[in-house]
């Protein structure tokens, strides 16, 4: 019985490791997606569903939300190949992006930057 209650605890720990670190969180813009830290989260209007379009210093101002090998998608949350071969977590084929200039959990400073970076919205 105790065998059989640890599996389960190793098997909902790794589900849970495995799945999109990105939660809903409310804001003065309405419901958003953010990062397990809270940290907003961006859409490129650039970007076509499955590829990011943002590489080089765009990522560096727009840091990728980062998936592993191990990561497996989920329902609207999936995982794609960027141009360099790392993974990056989207949502409904949408790349997941954060913003450099956010420095807490909360800030929304990338909506409407350049007129392409947008919170991204469930």
């Amino acid at each position: 019985m105790l065998k059989q209650a640890l599996v389960s605890l190793s098997l909902i720990i790794s589900l849970q490791a495995l799945a999109a670190p990105v939660q809903l969180a409310d804001s003065t813009e309405g419901e958003i997606l953010t990062n397990e830290a809270g940290m907003s989260l961006y859409v490129f209007d650039k970007d076509r569903p499955g590829m990011s379009n943002c590489n080089d210093s765009c990522a560096d101002n727009w840091p990728p939300l980062a998936a592993t090998a191990d990561d497996q998608a989920d329902g609207d949350y999936g995982i794609v190949t960027r141009a360099d071969g790392s993974l990056q977590w989207s949502y409904k084929g949408q790349p997941l992006y954060l913003w450099k200039q956010d420095r807490q959990a909360g800030d929304m400073s990338g909506d409407g930057k350049f007129g392409v970076w947008h919170l991204a919205r469930p």
